[in-house]
């Protein structure tokens, strides 16, 4: 019985795992990749001797803010390998008894708190109560507060005074995800360091290098994959990394990945796209379905498309990304091709409607239905013209076929063609002028022996620069059915100065902060000429609603002094003036048989 237990346990002992994101884990700031500059500020710190007493790092998860709050304990309390050290050591040796007790998380001096799960200010009252005692091993007492963005209101007021003027033996390091939920109380005590997400070919470059060590083949595809599903983040491409040596003991190749993770096949991926900006249907949705059979996750294969349409755009803009080494040979020859023949209005189009496709499907009860109609939305989308084409198409006149419908041919089933000839059509039958009723989309025609020309674009862009004054550039707003701005430049706004093409104005308390561009916007859209709209300090006239309220007050005014009204109102005591109105007044014919109007 003896002999099997010793059996037994021996390989259990022997057979002890460390994940790699634990066994590779830096462990001083050598080994501390893509964070040059947090390097250099502290390790110039710990030359000159301008150590602060907190410190606080900031950044995505898996970028090493933990780690590196442990290599600057080491390095604060680091003696050497020789055990002589008489202060702070630039590169922690890593052998001492300080710097082995620390990175074992046994170090007296060295507490680590997890603000996630202590979050009250009972706990930091706890820590607070050990800071006054000098430390018992260390040169230092260093306090790492991680996530510490969690910490209640109470605990970070209960925390300030002390993080201000602490000890000297006393230092904080604390980490967080969320600096913005940081009281900036806390943050104005602190040295500031945000560590950078890591690039995907750093990552891959790691990865490989890892591999290498586990003695594991993994293709560079493969690690490609990975180092984008990381995301930025080193800990979590470990994991990935870690779980696909558990899935095999032979090489690592792209399928094992994109099983692994559901995702997409690259060139698969580039036919769903193809087949989508070409307006092929039923290929992109056959291929969508394969992929959803093979495991594939609808959320991802979105964002996947996402993905691919951001790097296209990228090279449709900057060309020269498409050599950069490291890059996929799908990327470079497929995704030239689409560069080169793909709009960017098209990209633009396609990109905003994966964006609001992507949120349906989270929140949809089937995410591969959802997934399918944006598709369906995606594939109808490119088959419609360009808003620059239906402007065009709207320009040429009466008859011409919209919405991409052949020359001469019907839109079919009462689309937008046949509207448009309906309306040509009448135009011949009833000579006049088409006006837009008041009310809906309704066209009218009104009838009149001399018809109204309308000005041609180039005579209404002159009138329109043309402008006399600020009334009548307000109207110009009112014509253009500028509604809004129209109506707070006669509430709002007060005029200082008016010229041509320029504008001084002083705004009212109620007036949004964004009306200066707006206006100036607005004006280089109608007039076709850009305007100089300034801010000014100085009072101005009252706005024109104000003239228009002091101009009724005294039209009111005027009308109370008449004869007749004031014994109106002498004799119905109580009675009010409501509105003053002028009523036209019909006089004789001219002889003309037309009645004039006064």
């Amino acid at each position: 019985m003896v002999d099997s237990e010793e059996n037994l346990s021996a390989p259990l002992s022997e057979s002890k795992h460390q994940v790699l994101a634990r066994k590779y884990r830096p462990t001083d700031f050598k080994s501390l990749m893509g964070q040059d500059a947090l390097v250099q500020t502290l390790q110039n710190a710990i030359r000159s001797n301008r150590l602060a007493h907190a410190y606080v790092l900031t950044g995505v998860r898996g970028v090493g803010k933990t780690t590196t709050a442990r290599i600057i304990a080491k390095a604060l309390n680091c003696v050497g390998a020789d055990g002589n050290g008489t202060g702070p050591a630039i590169d922690p040796c890593g052998v001492c008894e300080q710097c082995v007790a620390i990175a074992e998380d046994r170090h007296v001096d060295v507490m680590e708190m997890d603000a996630a799960s202590r979050t009250g200010v009972d706990d930091i009252r706890e820590l607070i109560d050990g800071v006054r005692y000098k430390p018992v091993s260390g040169r230092f007492k260093v306090y790492i507060i991680d996530e510490v963005h969690m910490l209640s209101k109470n605990a970070f007021n209960a925390l300030l005074k002390t993080l201000e003027e602490p000890p000297e033996h006393v230092k904080f390091v604390m980490a967080t995800t969320e600096i913005r939920k940081v009281p900036v109380t806390v943050l104005s005590r602190c040295q500031r360091f945000d560590l950078r997400r890591y690039t995907t070919a750093l990552l891959q470059n790691h990865f490989a290098k890892i591999a290498e060590k586990e003695g594991i083949e993994v293709d560079q595809d493969a690690l490609a994959i990975i180092a984008r599903a990381a995301d930025g983040s080193a800990r979590d491409g470990l994991s990935v990394l870690d779980q696909a040596f558990s899935l095999t003991t032979e090489k690592v190749d792209v399928e094992l990945i994109q099983s692994m993770l559901g995702l997409s096949d690259r060139e698969t991926l580039f036919d769903l796209f193809e087949a989508l900006l070409s307006g092929e249907l039923a290929k992109a949705l056959d291929l969508s379905g394969r992929m959803f059979e093979l495991g594939g996750d609808p959320l991802l294969i979105l964002r996947d498309l996402a993905d691919l349409t951001h790097w296209v755009t990228r090279a449709k803009v900057t060309p020269a990304i498409i050599n950069e080494p490291g890059l996929a040979e799908a990327e470079k020859t497929r995704g030239s091709a689409f560069a080169q023949k793909l709009t960017l209005p098209d990209l633009t189009r396609c990109w905003q409607l994966l964006l609001k496709g992507i949120a349906e499907v989270q929140t949809a009860p089937n995410p591969e239905q959802a997934a399918e109609m944006l598709l369906i939305r995606l594939a109808h989308a490119s088959t419609l013209p360009s808003p620059e084409d239906l402007v065009k198409q709207l320009q040429s006149g009466p008859g011409t076929p919209a919405m991409g419908s052949p020359a001469g041919g019907s839109s079919g089933g009462g689309g937008q063609g046949q509207m448009v000839s309906a309306v040509g059509q009448s135009h011949q039958n009833h000579p006049g002028q088409w006006q837009e009723a008041p009310k809906g989309n309704t066209m009218r025609l009104v009838t009149n022996p001399d018809p109204i020309v309308a000005p041609e674009p180039q005579k209404q862009e002159a009138q329109a620069v043309g402008l006399a004054s600020f009334e009548e550039l307000v109207a110009l707003f009112a014509e253009k059915r500028e509604i809004i701005v129209a109506d707070h430049l006669r509430r709002d706004v007060h005029l200082v100065q008016f010229g041509k093409n320029r504008l001084s104005i002083r705004l009212a308390d109620t007036a949004p902060r964004t009306l200066i561009a707006q206006l100036s916007a607005a004006l280089k859209e109608i007039t076709g000429q850009a305007w100089m709209v300034a801010s000014s300090d100085e009072r101005g006239k009252p706005t024109l609603f104000e003239q228009e309220a002091a101009a009724k007050e005294a039209k009111r005014q005027e009308v109370l002094q008449h004869p007749f009204i004031r014994a109106a109102m002498e004799t119905f005591p109580g009675a009010k003036i409501a509105e003053v109105r002028k009523i036209p007044r019909k006089l004789p014919s001219d002889g003309n048989g037309e009645t004039n109007e006064d």
